[in-house]
């Protein structure tokens, strides 16, 4: 495996940008590019997190998979009301230029996208909303029930959000709300991904996790759900990303 550091000036967001990027090697290169996972990082991490925290290169090294990673603060992979708009560049710039620098498939059955806590709810996001771009999504832990969180944090972090979401009373039912995003999906007639979602049994979204599940169940999404002794912690993080591998459909 090869990784690659790469900094560029993003033209959605105005500014230079970041993201690291595994791609294979030694492996024959399919014709119309290398399968990939986009994987996102949390709430106070960034695009370095991952091989910092977990064996990702050494997981992907067997595998015929390039992984990116980008860069997007705090931003919930949301077109910020005051700030940037990260919902276009991840949705729509990044992978062009992720493209336009490594050989990297465009075919919806060849690009996946998976994520922890905040990148779990940018996984989801990604996956509900694009369907016509991701065979599957995967959320380890993830921050899913955005719409109630203002709800249950403190002033501070709506001061946050506000910077981000505008007012909060208006996410429920909105292209930010992953719940809503689910039930437009099932009545959808296009194609709809493969769903997998992890949180372990001490983790404080746990109740998010559970009320997703079910929801998503409800509807007939293809949600795989797993659960199991764990905190929001990497220590959990790098067992399950293993499990993620496992389950993508290549």
């Amino acid at each position: 495996m090869a990784l690659f550091h790469c900094n560029y000036f993003s033209e959605i967001l105005g500014v230079a940008s970041s993201m690291d990027v595994i791609l294979p090697q030694g492996k024959a290169r399919p014709r119309d590019g290398f399968p990939t996972l986009y994987l996102l990082h949390g709430l106070s991490d960034d695009h370095t997190i991952w091989q910092r925290r977990t064996s990702i290169e050494r997981y992907v090294s067997k595998m015929n998979l390039a992984v990116v990673m980008p860069a997007v603060g705090r931003s919930w992979y949301t077109d910020e009301v005051r700030g940037y708009r990260y919902w276009t560049y991840v949705s729509e710039e990044l992978p062009t230029l992720a493209r336009s620098f490594f050989p990297l498939s465009a075919a919806r059955a060849k690009n996946f996208v998976a994520g922890l806590s905040m990148g779990g709810y940018g996984a989801f996001k990604l996956g509900l909303r694009r369907p016509d771009r991701f065979a599957a999504a995967a959320s380890l832990s993830g921050a899913l029930e955005i719409q109630a969180r203002p709800k249950r944090v403190a002033a501070e972090v709506i001061r946050e959000m506000e910077t981000i979401f505008g007012d909060v009373a208006k996410i429920p039912g909105s292209e930010n709300d992953i719940f809503a995003l689910a039930r437009k999906l099932a009545r959808s007639k296009g194609p709809k991904p493969l769903l997998y979602q992890w949180c372990g049994t001490e983790d404080y979204l746990l109740k998010d996790n559970l009320h997703f599940r079910d929801h998503a169940i409800k509807l007939g999404l293809a949600l795989t759900y797993e659960e199991g002794p764990g905190t929001h912690d990497w220590l959990y993080w790098d067992r399950q990303i293993q499990c993620v591998l496992q389950w993508l459909p290549l």
